[in-house]
């Protein structure tokens, strides 16, 4: 378990690091991506970014595992 724990942080340090690069790739505003704008107010849920990252991560350890 700790050494789950600790792959898990290690990604999500990379993950953070990378972030800037990542978002110049257009991930964050795909298309399916919910976007409500009020006059002070800003709601931004990212439906098909989440899926697509599932789909992405559920292949890498499917990999993985085999």
């Amino acid at each position: 378990m700790a050494r789950v724990l600790i792959v898990l942080g290690a990604l999500i340090l990379v993950v953070g690091l990378l972030w800037p690069y990542l978002s110049q790739l257009g991930l964050g505003r795909l298309p399916g991506d919910i976007v409500i704008e009020r006059e002070n107010t800003t709601f931004y849920f990212p439906l098909m970014t989440c899926l697509l990252v599932s789909v992405v991560f559920s292949l890498v350890l499917w990999v993985a595992n085999r």
